[in-house]
């Protein structure tokens, strides 16, 4: 049998085609990768909007999204307001001496965040949904109108300062009046 220049050819682009499909399958991590949402790796940013983008997983599918919202809500109240507190501790202690000495080291660190606010105006902006094995994975971006947001932070602070103006206004009128009974009894006390 004798070969043609077209299958020469042919076996070429047949080998070259073998040579290039042979890589490495695909691992679960790399595929969950290339499955992720622009939108999840690189979270939009807007001087109107605050967003947050979670996942969630579940057997459930209504459950992985609702549990995938709730992150994504408590992520966009910490833009808003955060308390965090944290510990640490750090203990070095050296025994021995000299060349026989032995530094012993002990490093201990702790934090708690603690979010608490009112969501008014959010939505779910953009959501997805997977499947992984027998698995529900939901994406969801959160969106929150900065400018009702920032109007409610404003709103928040005003009525704590008009709270506390009213709880010094009656602090002071009950210390007045507290003042005002102690006189009248040195009065008495006085035979006045």
């Amino acid at each position: 049998m004798k070969l043609t220049g077209s299958m020469i050819l042919l076996g070429l682009i047949a080998v070259f085609m073998v040579g290039c499909g042979g890589g490495a399958p695909e691992t679960t991590e790399e595929k969950q990768l290339s499955t992720l949402p622009d939108w999840y790796i690189n979270v939009p940013q807007d001087a109107n909007y605050l967003y947050a983008a979670a996942t969630a997983t579940s057997k459930d599918m209504q459950l992985a999204v609702d549990k995938a919202k709730q992150q994504a809500r408590v992520d966009v109240a910490s833009q808003l307001d955060v308390k965090i507190k944290g510990l640490t501790k750090k203990f070095d202690e050296e025994v021995g001496l000299n060349e026989d000495s032995e530094l012993l080291a002990s490093f201990t660190q702790a934090s708690k965040s603690v979010v608490s606010t009112t969501l008014q105006g959010s939505r779910v902006e953009k959501q997805e949904i997977l499947t992984e094995g027998s698995m529900f994975r939901a994406y969801v971006l959160m969106q929150l109108p900065w400018g009702e947001a920032r109007a409610e932070m404003l709103k928040k602070i005003k009525d704590s300062q008009n709270l506390y103006t009213r709880f010094r206004a009656s602090q002071a009128f009950e210390e007045l009046d507290k003042e005002v009974e102690e006189y009248e009894n040195w009065k008495k006390e006085q035979g006045y």
